[in-house]
C-alpha cells in the first residue's frame, strides 16, 4: 500500500513539473502516510493477555470495539476502545502480550 502512495506521488511529481516547465507556478504538494490498518475483530477474539490487561488497567471501563492490525514481521497489535462510567471513550493500543504501547 506505501509503495502505491508513493509511485502515485512521483507520477503526479513528474506530471506536473513536464506540464508547467517554462512557468513560474507555486504547487501545494500533500503527503499521505497510511500509518494503522486495522482490521475489526470481535472482543471475544482478543488475546487472554490483552483481555487480563484491560481487567486489571481499565477495570472501570468497558470495551467497546477492539481491532487488529497484522504487520509484515508476523506481529499483531490491537486497538481497542474503552468507555468509562461518564462515557469517555478512549483507544489503547496493546501488544499480543497485553502490553500498551504508545
Amino acid at each position: 500500500m506505501k509503495k502505491l502512495f508513493v509511485a502515485v506521488a512521483l507520477l503526479m511529481g513528474l506530471g506536473a513539473s513536464t506540464a508547467f516547465a517554462g512557468h513560474s507556478v507555486v504547487t501545494e504538494t500533500t503527503t499521505v502516510t497510511v500509518i494503522n490498518e486495522f482490521t475489526p475483530i470481535e472482543v471475544k477474539d482478543l488475546p487472554a493477555a490483552v483481555q487480563e490487561a484491560i481487567t486489571k488497567n481499565y477495570a472501570e471501563s468497558t470495551i467497546k470495539e477492539a481491532a487488529v492490525e497484522n504487520k509484515e514481521d508476523g506481529t499483531k497489535t490491537y486497538k481497542v476502545v474503552l468507555t468509562d462510567k461518564e462515557g469517555t471513550e478512549s483507544t489503547v493500543l496493546f501488544s499480543e502480550s497485553g502490553e500498551v504501547l504508545k
